[in-house]
């Protein structure tokens, strides 16, 4: 998996002058577009499009600054509608615009080129099982979030603290199937998962039944497979570290890839006096199917 997803950065390379056609880099990696924009944000720790940017930008910089090319050529061959959006994107990512770079002889930023390999360290092992779970339903209530890489997320956490215990008891009364319990899922997230992007937050239960009532929010999700993971540690730090190891470690070595779907979180959390911080059992569900090659 990890040869392949080289080759496609190495397609990257040879196309930063003209449009990067993801789809062709999924065909390359041999998994879905859907797949490989994940894979690659976890792997990288940057969305997709940002890498390409920040690479055609640091190749565009050395020839600024070789001086063999006019600035509108260089926009032009990197694909730049006007040499006015080249000097903004030149800017963002160099500090500086392409005609005082020239002029000036001006220190630029450069994005190194990635490739992937697996480290084996083989110090712990991730529990995992595949379960096939018929169309169900997620029953609850939401919001529309940012997405938080590291720590709490303080808009989740305002909104769980503003539902009162009453609708959190019936909410609850309507779970009938595994994962059991109140759950935290996670819909129609931002292919890049950056930072600050947007998705759908669902404060619920996993239900069969289709009788919700009318001030509940629900979502229907399809018959599929999940891969389900078991983690145990501080909160929230693991649950944010087992999502980063599932993407780095789990799906490179084994025959599954991501599929479009929501994700379940159910999480367990203890503090005791002698705790500084407070310790989660938590099982994430991520939907996937099975590889062909």
């Amino acid at each position: 998996m990890l040869d392949r997803l080289n080759e496609a950065l190495e397609h990257i390379e040879s196309h930063l002058d003209r449009q990067v056609d993801v789809a062709g880099l999924a065909r390359i990696a041999m998994t879905s577009e859907y797949h490989f924009r994940r894979l690659f944000s976890a792997l990288a720790g940057m969305p997709l499009s940002e890498y390409v940017r920040r690479r055609r930008l640091t190749v565009a910089g050395a020839e600024v600054l070789a001086g063999e090319r006019t600035l509108l050529e260089i926009a032009v061959r990197y694909g730049y509608g006007s040499g006015e959006a080249f000097a903004r994107a030149f800017r963002a990512v160099h500090g500086t615009g392409p005609g005082e770079a020239r002029r000036n002889g001006a220190t630029l930023h450069s994005q190194p080129r990635i490739s992937f390999r697996l480290v084996v360290e083989g110090s712990s092992s991730m529990q995992y099982r595949v379960v096939e779970k018929p169309e169900f339903r997620v029953a609850g209530k939401k919001v529309r979030v940012p997405l938080v890489h590291e720590g709490v997320n303080p808009a989740i956490a305002d909104f769980i603290r503003g539902i009162d215990q009453e609708t959190i008891r019936r909410i609850s009364a309507l779970s009938d199937q595994d994962p059991e319990g109140i759950v935290a899922v996670s819909d129609d997230l931002d292919p890049s998962r950056a930072e600050g992007t947007e998705f759908d937050y669902y404060h619920g239960v996993v239900t069969g039944s289709a009788d919700v009532p009318e001030d509940l929010d629900a979502l229907t999700v399809p018959a599929g497979a999940w891969a389900v993971f078991e983690s145990s540690g501080p909160f929230p730090k693991a649950l944010q570290y087992m999502w980063r190891d599932v993407f780095t470690q789990w799906f490179p070595s084994n025959p599954y890839r991501s599929r479009p779907g929501p994700e379940i979180l159910r999480v367990r959390i203890t503090q005791s006096a002698a705790d500084a911080e407070a310790q989660a059992d938590a099982e994430l569900w991520i939907p996937v199917e099975r590889t062909t090659a």
